[in-house]
């Protein structure tokens, strides 16, 4: 599916487009040392003979280099890899690489603090720790940080159809490239130059008739830039994709249902199974459709009537409760409509100068359905956690609400069924602007380039519940927005009460990028292996993140919406030295170094150092030593704050992580929702990093490659929220009522407080391996054979002294998704050619993953009869395309994605999913087509 880093002799004649170059007129403000080889070496030049280099740069480097084979591990993705797979965007082709891990950030995740966004996690390390660029360049990021903290790049917004190839540098480079680029670099590469016309449609359906996705893309430019001196083109990508709910693949098993009784689970283990009354002392849950009190007398919840006018689930609860199946209204797959549009110009001068612009704009706009509001529950704002479940701050009737059957204030669980599924629209528009000139000035090539980027999104949300005007219509008889009546009787609500409980509520955010940089490069001197590299640059870059809180999240009055709000600007001047040299015709070295300073911030010197041997032609050992860092973003060291939700396990009411304490169930020994509240901190320092590569590079027959890398990268000082589990034992938490045999303190965890600390380090290792076989068939046509393996055999976190191991669990679950750390990804692929037509096959395969937090740790979820569930099993899945040329001009295509329509494994403590894991999203949609064509306007 992607191409090795070593490319067959074939394949190196390919013209690659300009990587980034980075840098701004400050260079002179930078120590001399950065170029202390220059004058020495410009002083030899007057007596040798030099070499002018090929204009060929590669991801990873700003040296201009005759062949596409550098020190670092780099895999080169074509169009043609990408189209094979069936899949309609950027995001989604480079979710399924190998190298993608915990952190990454799917469209599907619409009820997160980032919903409508989409990022890549390379080596599970977050996606603020993975940098992307556009044509070299940074783009401005999503206006909403993940998870309210990491602030990404939104993979979304750039046309498929415009997209040349995607280099994924899986190497520390921060020394090219500076801040983020810890775990790795994605250069998504457009088009330079387009003549003639493309017209692409494209219509998807479900194998359940739904979920359809409708594309259409034009593609047009004229000119040529050697023959008329100029060259414009345009690509324009339009869509719609529908939204698919839970509740439609209730043919899937677990997929579409929250009742996981009939496999093996209790009611109170069904984490999307709604309105059960649990606890020994029946005093915990309830939260139902048709509402439930805690009777006064014994401390015990009881229902109100009329289950069977909501709810059609069975056998129901035993304890009286109310169930419902949260697939009723949540979204699988959210609604989306996108515009999306690239165009560039470039204009020649001179011998070979090169005026170039491009322009980017991107609107997106995303509707997620989730299940009803409850009126109670506890989460965070900035003033402190919230405790509508018990205590002062409880939800409870009034003693004359007409649903109250006790004539005294009582507490209530209820979902609001009435009011409907919470609804968040998020509209969100990105733009690009970049001038640019390169060119060469006597031994000197040079690129310098201003940019532009920005983003503007608003997030509206609807179906949510102000808590004041809760507390007021069911507590208040004299309430001037009306009395709530809930359950069997909210059918005598008048639509002014739905309008005052649960107004319309929106966000507002922003981003900006504005940079300047310029590049030199030249060779200086012919050595053994071929010419002397030098590049020199410097870059002024501004960047400055906003986020207005959703309304009333402020005041902490929204019922189950955590708070996130960021202000700040980054200022960052950087400059930059690299030198290639093949001292001799078996070995090159390459050394690279970069300062970036934060105007009113720290500072970073980071180096890079590389080699690559060739003893002979068929053979060749590379490795890599870098330092990397990043910086505090915005949300972390700026001003606002959070309130988010997590997943913890209480050592209170399960000590031991296995037995529930006396009073307790089985229940209290799994892992549960609770709110986290942080704080930023101005003090914070970057994080930093040190990462190492050694790999071999095969060519034993010209239609072979094999590569395999070894790396190791160990990230330290992380940014990260204190310590949720020291927080919960230092006892800074906030607990409800539902105390175990009436000992305070007991009560389930509802809050916990936390700030933004450097806190805490991480050591991740794995191998990489690569390999591709060309098979000629002869008059058969050709065949074309690829695996990517990626293995993972260490992910370590540090904190406060203790090692949590990840590798091959369900953990880390602080980040986004808690999708776990599989030790094994692979995808093989299988590509025939046979005169006008191409057939593929794709296996995307993904281990198994003990289900802990960590190695050793307490299982996360038990059956119904208290066995543990030991794992979440390995996925695999099989896709097949096929394309016909029916002529010069025109193109059919068909994909089938999840051939088999596999089944998503169960994952009963999934995070932003229904009971699947999202790293298995193909296995709950099901077997998906897709058809095709294109004309190319001669």
């Amino acid at each position: 599916m992607k191409h090795p880093t070593h490319r067959q002799p074939r394949c190196r004649q390919n013209r690659l487009c300009d990587s980034i170059s980075t840098s701004l007129a400050r260079l002179l403000l930078f120590p001399a040392a950065l170029v202390v080889a220059v004058p020495a070496a410009m002083a030899q030049e007057q007596q040798e003979k030099t070499t002018t280099l090929d204009r060929i740069t590669v991801t990873g480097s700003n040296i201009p280099r005759t062949n596409t084979e550098t020190p670092s591990p780099v895999q080169v993705i074509t169009r043609q890899e990408i189209d094979r797979t069936g899949k309609n965007n950027v995001a989604e082709y480079l979710q399924t690489l190998t190298a993608d891990g915990s952190g990454s950030i799917p469209k599907t995740f619409g009820n997160g603090f980032a919903g409508g966004g989409a990022g890549i996690s390379l080596r599970g390390l977050g996606a603020g720790s993975t940098l992307i660029l556009l044509n070299g360049r940074r783009m401005a990021t999503y206006g909403l940080a993940d998870d309210g903290q990491k602030v990404f790049t939104d993979l979304s917004t750039i046309p498929l159809d415009a997209v040349e190839r995607i280099d994924v540098l899986k190497d520390g480079a921060s020394a090219i490239y500076g801040s983020d680029a810890i775990a790795g670099v994605v250069n998504i590469i457009l088009r330079s130059d387009f003549t003639g016309a493309i017209l692409r449609g494209s219509y998807g359906l479900s194998g359940d008739s739904d979920g359809s996705q409708r594309k259409a893309t034009l593609t047009a430019g004229t000119g040529s830039l050697a023959d008329n001196g100029w060259n414009a083109f345009f690509s324009l990508d339009v869509g719609k994709s529908d939204a698919v709910r839970v509740s439609d693949r209730l043919n899937r098993k677990w997929i579409g249902t929250g009742d996981l009784r009939p496999w093996g689970f209790t009611i109170g283990n069904s984490q999307f199974l709604g309105g059960a009354i649990t606890g020994a002392n029946l005093n915990g849950g309830g939260s139902s459709p048709t509402g439930s009190l805690f009777d006064p007398a014994t401390g015990q919840l009881v229902s109100l009537p009329g289950c069977s006018q909501f709810s059609n689930i069975t056998p129901q609860d035993p304890n009286g409760g109310c169930l419902w199946d949260a697939g009723k209204f949540r979204d699988l797959v959210p609604e989306e409509k996108y515009v999306n549009v690239f165009g560039r110009a470039s204009f020649a001068f001179g011998d070979n100068g090169e005026v170039y612009t491009e322009i980017g704009y991107s609107k997106k706009d995303t509707t997620f359905r989730n299940t009803p509001s409850g009126v109670s529950g506890g989460w965070g704002y900035p003033g402190g956690p919230v405790n509508a479940s018990s205590g002062d701050g409880a939800t409870v009737l009034g003693p004359t609400h007409p649903d109250n059957p006790y004539g005294v204030p009582v507490r209530v669980r209820y979902s609001a069924f009435d009011v409907g599924p919470r609804v968040t629209e998020t509209n969100n528009e990105f733009m690009r602007f970049l001038v640019g000139i390169k060119g060469s000035w006597g031994d000197w090539d040079y690129d310098t380039a201003y940019l532009h980027s920005s983003t503007d999104l608003t997030s509206t949300r609807t179906g949510f519940l102000r808590y004041s005007a809760v507390l007021c219509a069911l507590g208040d008889p004299n309430c001037a927005g009306g009395v709530w009546n809930i359950g069997q009787g909210a059918e005598a609500n008048p639509q002014s009460l739905y309008a005052y409980i649960s107004p319309t509520i929106d966000a507002r955010a922003k981003s900006k990028l504005d940079m300047f940089d310029i590049k030199v490069s030249r060779s200086l001197l012919d050595l053994p292996g071929g010419p002397l590299g030098l590049a020199l640059g410097t870059e002024w870059r501004k960047t400055s993140n906003s986020l207005t809180p959703q309304t009333y999240t402020d005041q902490g009055d929204i019922i189950g919406l955590g708070y996130s709000a960021y202000d700040g600007t980054q200022t960052v001047y950087a400059g930059y030295a690299e030198l290639s040299a093949p001292v001799l015709k078996s070995l090159e070295l390459n050394a690279a170094v970069r300062y970036d300073k934060y105007e009113g911030g720290d500072d970073a010197l980071k180096p890079k150092v590389g080699f690559k041997w060739t003893p002979v032609q068929w053979f060749a050992l590379r490795g890599t030593y870098a330092e990397g860092f990043r910086a505090p973003n915005p949300a972390e060291n700026g001003n606002g704050g959070l309130a988010a939700f997590s997943s913890a396990l209480d050592p209170v009411r399960c000590p031991d992580g296995q037995h529930p304490a006396p009073g307790g169930t089985a229940d209290d020994c799994n892992a549960r929702q609770i709110a986290i509240i942080t704080k930023p901190n101005p003090a914070l320092k970057p994080e930093e990093s040190k990462s190492y590569s050694l790999g071999i590079v095969l060519q034993p027959t010209r239609t072979t490659s094999v590569t395999v890398d070894a790396w190791q990268i160990k990230r330290t000082n992380e940014i990260t929220p204190s310590s949720t589990d020291s927080a919960i034992a230092a006892g800074d938490v906030l607990r409800d009522s539902n105390l175990l045999n009436g000992v305070p303190g007991t009560g389930s965890i509802l809050a916990v407080n936390t700030a933004y600390v450097n806190a805490s380090s991480t050591k991740v290792q794995g191998i990489d391996t690569d390999i591709r076989q060309d098979i000629p068939l002869g008059n058969a046509g050709d065949l074309r054979l690829d695996l990517q393996w990626s293995h993972i055999s260490k992910f370590d976190l540090t904190e406060d002294g203790q090692v949590s191991k990840y590798a091959g669990t369900h953990g880390n679950c602080d980040v986004t998704n808690c999708i776990g750390t599989p030790k094994d990804k692979v995808n093989f692929g299988a590509t025939w050619n046979y005169q006008a037509w191409s057939i593929s096959g794709l296996a995307n395969f993904i281990g198994k993953m003990d289900n802990v937090g960590e190695q050793g740790g307490a299982y996360l979820a038990k059956y119904e009869d208290g066995t543990p569930v030991k794992k979440i099993s390995s996925f695999t899945t099989f896709d097949l395309s096929g394309r016909w040329a029916v002529n010069d001009a025109f193109e059919l295509s068909a994909s089938v994605q999840n051939v088999f329509d596999r089944i998503a494994p169960l994952d009963p403590v999934t995070y932003g999913a229904v009971n699947y894991n999202p790293l298995h999203y193909s296995g709950a949609i099901g077997r998906y087509f897709t058809v095709g064509a294109k004309y190319t306007f001669k």
